[in-house]
């Protein structure tokens, strides 16, 4: 013998059949709309009625309504109905929906050139979704530290790190100020920067200052120098180039708007050919989170 549990579930479908033919009163209308025969939803209507002990439906050859115990279950089964598909409706939305924080670890150079232009479309589009990204020149652990994601140049990237190129190749620029140029002889070779006042760099993640990097014609240079100024922030390094206080070593596209409008000139160009440029880097493909791969989907979109 079944139980009333079986009964209830086995008869859910006969159910949603006779509130489609009440509905519409027509057994056509709603075999069509069930996608089944007519003599299909005649048997499970006569099956419905059998199993509850009393007529649902009055048919003839022109009409079709619903009997007096046929209206009273209609006006219980049809708001259910609807609310049952509405919360299965609800639940396929959410499974769909992103959702949740993203953490990511950027320098202030890879959030602008790689984060900020695809933020104002990304949260359009994830309403649900946080983007919480912290500005960092230091390499992060972003497993123990807890981030999903990093940006950062490829060359300086760990190898068991999942990388995809985000950006254009870069290159890097050398510049001064022309008031500073009237005063000091421009260089010609990499070398010749010894005798200059160099605004430097110092890296976070050793505490050591930051090479400048050279090649022309196969020749590859690192300099290290000295000057009266270092930073650990490349935005004061090209602010104080842009007040004559000495030769920068930075970002072709962020000296470009100074370079145009005269405020930098750009020394040393053909020692400055294009590298990789900016990666976004995580762990691994197994761990990507719903909104790390809706983010990924927007950058490669961008």
């Amino acid at each position: 013998m079944q139980s009333d549990k079986t009964i209830s579930c086995g008869i859910l479908d006969d159910l949603s059949a006779f509130v489609a033919v009440a509905r519409t009163l027509s057994f056509s209308r709603a075999a069509a709309e069930l996608n089944v025969s007519n003599s299909m939803l005649s048997y499970t209507i006569k099956r419905l009625e059998r199993r509850l002990g009393y007529p649902l439906l009055r048919r003839n050859s022109r009409s079709v309504a619903p009997t007096a115990e046929g209206q009273t279950l209609l006006l219980t089964l049809q708001p259910a109905l609807e609310a049952i598909d509405g919360a299965l409706g609800n639940l396929s939305r959410t499974r769909d929906r992103i959702s949740g924080t993203l953490r990511i670890t950027a320098t202030r150079e890879g959030y602008e050139a790689v984060i900020r232009p695809v933020l104002s479309d990304f949260s359009a589009t994830y309403p649900g979704a946080t983007v919480e990204v912290i500005i960092d020149y230091a390499f992060r652990d972003i497993v123990s530290d807890r981030f999903d994601a990093g940006i950062r140049l490829g060359e300086k990237l760990e190898q068991d790190m999942v990388a995809l190129p985000v950006g254009p190749s870069l290159r890097m620029a050398v510049v001064a100020s022309p008031a500073y140029l009237l005063q000091h002889r421009a260089p010609v070779t990499p070398e010749e920067l010894q005798h200059h006042r160099c605004i430097n760099y110092r890296m976070e993640s050793t505490g050591s200052l930051y090479p400048w990097e050279f090649e022309n014609d196969g020749r590859k240079l690192k300099v290290a120098l000295s000057g009266p100024l270092t930073f650990n922030e490349p935005g004061l390094m090209l602010q104080a180039a842009v007040d004559g206080l000495g030769v920068a070593y930075i970002l072709e596209h962020e000296a470009a708007p100074h370079v145009e409008t005269g405020r930098l000139v750009r020394i040393l160009d053909d020692w400055c050919p294009p590298f990789a440029g900016f990666f976004l880097y995580y762990p691994s493909r197994k761990q990507v989170s719903p909104v790390l791969a809706a983010f990924v989907k927007r950058l490669r979109a961008q």
